[in-house]
């Protein structure tokens, strides 16, 4: 496996099992999915919103469809892959309540990664210069990013609470270092992790 692949990506493929059926949601252009289809050996699809994502996937020869997480998840049966893997996509999306639960709908398992608004870089920006603060997980400024709900990890694991899924495992993930496992219950963590990696799934 090639030193360049982000460090995100190597958690997701320790996690997912291989052979396995695999949704990437938010695929751009195909990275993570052809990483699971060669490394683990996935059946893996992927879903897209913009043209040009689908375009990069289709020449890599995935099997991706363009389509919207917020309307285009509903349309998939239950249960139809044993993963289905979000990644440094739910804080771009309308309505994360709505994805994370369809996420759990139609998969066993979820795998969510997503940059951590309570990181101490983001908390020492806002309170020295008020200013929207631009961190390794948050690299665009304020008028370019494509990110509507940002959150930390506890707003994070509270809404999994309320949706009633369970968090499997997590880890943290800070400026290009290996993913370390850490507990999301601990506050130390919402100040420590940069960007941070959960596998869900449902309540027994």
């Amino acid at each position: 496996m090639s030193q360049a692949v982000r460090e995100d990506f190597k958690e997701i493929l320790r996690l997912v099992r291989p052979g396995s059926r695999v949704l990437d949601v938010g695929c751009g252009e195909g990275g993570l999915l052809e990483l699971l289809v060669r490394e683990n050996q996935v059946d893996g699809r992927g879903l897209e919103i913009s043209p040009e994502g689908v375009s990069a996937c289709l020449a890599r020869g995935l099997a991706v469809v363009q389509g919207d997480a917020d309307r285009d998840l509903d349309y998939f049966p239950a249960r139809a892959f044993d993963y289905v893997v979000l990644s440094q996509t739910l804080q771009a999306v309308q309505r994360p309540r709505h994805v994370l639960g369809e996420l759990l709908r139609i998969a066993d398992q979820a795998i969510v990664s997503l940059p951590n608004f309570g990181h101490w870089r983001v908390r020492i920006d806002l309170l020295l210069h008020g200013r929207m603060p631009t961190t390794g997980a948050l690299p665009e400024p304020w008028w370019a990013t494509p990110n509507i709900h940002l959150c930390t990890v506890r707003d994070f694991t509270e809404v999994c609470d309320e949706l009633g899924l369970s968090i499997d495992a997590s880890a943290a993930l800070t400026a290009g270092k290996p993913a370390r496992p850490m507990d999301p219950a601990r506050e130390i963590e919402n100040w420590r992790a940069e960007a941070a990696l959960f596998l869900l799934s449902r309540r027994r």
